[in-house]
């Protein structure tokens, strides 16, 4: 058929029905614009006076849209109603061109909305295998090929990236990598950026640098005929891939060669696809960029703070392990709660990076251990030391100045009675050790030892330059009578303020959007649902459900962290009855806690 003319019932042809079927022009009968169907061939409706002109007239413009030419009859029409045969041919001839004219601007614009179409799909599409895929897909759609693969240039060579066959299914895709020169169809295409065209791929031009490899071909039985080979360029320019179309459908096994059209199609998207893939690797690039910037801050913390190594990455796995679980949860209040992949990276980051603000706690508090510090625990050492060779130096003085005087009369019993007071000076030196190194232990301080820290911070002894010291220094008393733990109040701050360095440097971050809210998740993992928590008591619902999870995460490797050596770690069973007991106090989701314990989260995996 190589045109159609629809004509309304009151349309007789006459003599002129001969030369339309002589010309190849096929008649069809309609009564109203809504019978009219789009075709692929010029088409043409000739309404006569006796038909609703009016209704023509009116779907003139949806008509032309679909690329149909309208010629009404009539007074209100184009034509005269009697016109002679020859005339009407005429016309109809040129309402036929109007028509091919109407078809080529409807599939431009068909063409462009589709090209836009897929822009929007490829540029939307994060996840580069997915992307690689879709770009084939949509190339082998709009050019009607059977068959077709990806190349992708990397390092100076054409890696073979993927491959689809409607016909042979079934053939397995087995990636490789080949030169990037001239001798190769995809490699002439990335050098020199133009597209090569065949419409048959065993005929190609003599004297060619290129030759087609038939291995595939005569490996599994398979004949490339027509072939189009488009190069995928970057924004600026550079080719960074090929696509590589065979084998356009037709009526026929042999199917048809690809014309200009579907060259141009192929171009088109192979441009949208070449900045698609760029921007697709930036993605990637900067995925990787943020990847390595939280593992370097990991390990500065880590360094920082070795007593807690590996607690971020426990800490991150937990978090996940409990977002899947609610993810997976079909019944109670949270079968409603979906985490998508950006959310899960964004939960995953936050929980590496939470304790990163103790960077900037001092070192000394990050790295206490014991109530005392390292150096004030020596120094007490010392001082006892001086204070048992004082008690021995006062011992030999004694007994000297003894003999001095009496000589060796009642000497034997004088000195028994001198070394059983030297004995308890000593023996009370040695308490007052115990009872220090027992205080500083970060354990409960139980009240009589407090008692006893008191009495020897009243306690002088003198220098050695005479000078009276104090058995116990004030800052020692201090730290010493911690009730609980091993930092004092000032110490205790400056710690939770690791919370707000933490937030401070985060917002810093030119985060992506799907990211942004990594900061606000790390600033609340030490809030409680009671307002209990810091460093903003916040409460209830001003409490993300990430940053609860990650807080039931963060206080469960806390508790049962065995790499803490100034805290025995708690037996599993235990860190689940205390996280248990702060729910029921109504610091913590009581239905996360559900899904962590009865998930299993915390069990290793």
């Amino acid at each position: 058929m190589k045109a159609l003319l629809y004509h309304t019932p009151g349309w007789a042809p006459g003599e002129l029905g001969a030369r339309l079927a002589e010309a190849g022009i096929t008649r069809r009968c309609v009564r109203s614009p809504g019978e009219v169907e789009r075709t692929d061939v010029p088409s043409v409706v000739l309404a006569d006076p006796s038909s609703d002109i009016r209704a023509w007239l009116d779907a003139r413009p949806a008509l032309a849209e679909s690329g149909v030419s309208l010629m009404a009859l009539g007074t209100e029409g184009d034509l005269a109603p009697d016109l002679p045969a020859e005339q009407m041919l005429s016309a109809l001839r040129a309402g036929f061109r109007e028509s091919a004219a109407l078809l080529v601007a409807a599939r431009a614009r068909q063409e462009r909305d589709e090209l836009v179409e897929i822009g929007i799909k490829l540029s939307t599409e994060k996840d580069y295998r997915t992307l690689l895929n879709e770009i084939l897909v949509q190339a082998r759609r709009v050019t009607g090929a059977e068959g077709g693969s990806l190349y992708l240039v990397e390092e100076q060579r054409l890696h073979f990236a993927l491959a689809q066959n409607d016909h042979r299914p079934d053939i397995p895709f087995v990636a490789y990598s080949m030169p990037l020169d001239e001798h190769s169809l995809a490699g002439y295409a990335a050098l020199t950026g133009e597209p090569l065209v065949f419409e048959d791929a065993y005929d190609l031009p003599a004297g060619a640098p290129y030759t087609f490899n038939r291995s595939f071909d005569e490996r599994y039985g398979y004949r490339t005929r027509s072939l189009v080979v488009v190069p995928m360029a970057d924004h600026a320019g550079q080719v960074i891939g090929v696509l590589q179309l065979v084998n356009r459908r037709g009526s026929d096994e042999a199917g048809l060669p690809f014309g200009g059209a579907q060259v141009r199609l192929a171009q088109a998207l192979a441009g949208q696809a070449g900045v698609a893939l760029e921007n697709s690797r930036l993605y990637l690039e900067i995925e990787r960029l943020f990847e390595g910037f939280v593992r370097a801050a990991v390990d500065a913390i880590e360094q920082r703070d070795p007593a807690t190594s590996g607690h971020s990455e426990r800490v991150a796995a937990l978090s996940i392990g409990l977002a899947e679980a609610v993810d997976r949860a079909d019944a109670g209040p949270l079968r409603h709660v979906r985490f998508s992949p950006e959310q899960l990276r964004e939960l995953r980051y936050a929980s590496l990076l939470h304790d990163f603000g103790k960077v900037g706690v001092r070192e000394h508090v990050l790295v206490k251990e014991k109530k005392l510090y390292p150096t004030d625990l020596a120094l007490l050492r010392e001082r006892h030391a001086y204070l048992v060779r004082s008690a021995d130096w006062r011992l030999e003085q004694a007994r000297a100045a003894y003999l001095e005087r009496h000589g060796r009369e009642g000497y034997d019993a004088f000195l028994a009675g001198l070394r059983q007071s030297h004995a308890a000076d000593v023996a009370r030196l040695e308490q007052f050790l115990r009872v220090v190194f027992e205080a500083n232990e970060p354990t409960v301080l139980h009240q009589e030892t407090r008692s006893q820290l008191e009495q020897y911070a009243q306690q002088t002894f003198e220098d050695v330059t005479g000078a009276p010291r104090r058995l116990l220094e004030p800052h020692e008393l201090r730290f010493l009578s911690i009730t609980q733990g091993n930092l004092d109040e000032e110490e205790r701050l400056a710690i939770q303020r690791h919370v707000a360095h933490t937030y401070d440097f985060l917002r810093q971050i030119p985060w992506t959007r799907n990211l942004s809210g990594v900061p606000a998740i790390a600033l609340g993992h030490h809030e409680k649902l009671d307002g209990s928590g810091y460093p903003r008591g916040a409460q209830g619902a001003e409490i993300s459900i990430q940053t609860r999870m990650m807080t039931i995460s963060d206080i469960y490797d806390a508790l049962t962290a065995a790499d803490r050596s100034y805290k025995p770690a708690v037996a599993p069973n235990r860190a689940l009855d205390i996280l248990a007991s702060e729910v029921r106090a109504g610091m913590l989701d009581s239905e996360l806690f559900q899904v962590f314990t009865e998930a299993r989260v915390y069990a290793p995996r």
